[in-house]
């Protein structure tokens, strides 16, 4: 099977049995996803769900946020990993939004990838959720399963996992495909004993040929 095949292949698959997929973050406004994935790095989806209610009633926006110490926002977020410098990052980002974007999350990504706790892959998920630009946020779900199934060769970086899923996959499919492979990771190709009888992969996969 060529890797234009394999593409066609999983996104046939993933296009019947996930038509449309989405974030598991809760949240309601563009600040509250913006938090959830800072404080979403290194850390479950189910997690944060149950640390951003209490956070959000209590900072509902940047410009509530800017005003808190670090120990008030510590004390909300301290299940979470390395909470001290996320309470950190979710002050210094929420006093940014309101002296330079007027309360508001930006749309571009340089501008998100200067505040604090946002790196390339929350900026991709920031402008492809809130915004509908064509970017694909590569986290350790992500890095997994495109190496396993094949659809990436020989990367060693997420930016080159970035780099070869967005040469092959049409930019339409970009916000779909990034939380196809997520979802994937995160219930089927898991990191530990992947459930590969499971699968409706299981048939091109390239993992499932060296290891079972």
């Amino acid at each position: 099977m060529t890797k234009k095949e394999l593409y066609k292949y999983c996104t046939e698959y993933f296009l019947k049995n996930a038509p449309s997929p989405e974030t598991e973050l809760n949240y309601s406004t563009p600040f509250e996803l913006l938090v959830a994935v800072i404080l979403s790095a290194q850390c479950t989806d189910k997690r944060i769900n149950m640390v951003t209610p209490k956070l959000f009633e209590a900072y509902p926006d940047a410009l509530a946020m800017s005003k808190a110490s670090v120990d008030d926002i510590f004390e909300l977020i301290k299940s979470v990993t390395f909470p001290n410098n996320k309470a950190k990052h979710l002050i210094g980002m929420s006093n940014i939004l309101v002296n330079q974007y007027h309360n508001e999350v930006p749309k571009e990504h340089v501008q998100l990838t200067s505040l604090p706790g946002v790196g390339r892959k929350t900026a991709n998920v920031i402008v492809s959720v809130l915004f509908d630009t064509p970017a694909i946020a590569v986290d350790t779900h992500v890095f997994r399963v495109s190496q396993r199934i094949g659809l990436v060769t020989k990367s060693t970086t997420p930016l080159q996992v970035e780099t070869q899923l967005t040469k092959h996959i049409p930019k339409a499919l970009h916000h779909d495909f990034h939380h196809w492979l997520i979802l994937h990771g995160r219930y089927t190709c898991t990191a530990r004993s992947p459930k590969c009888p499971d699968c409706g992969l299981v048939s091109v996969c390239k993992y499932k040929e060296k290891n079972l």
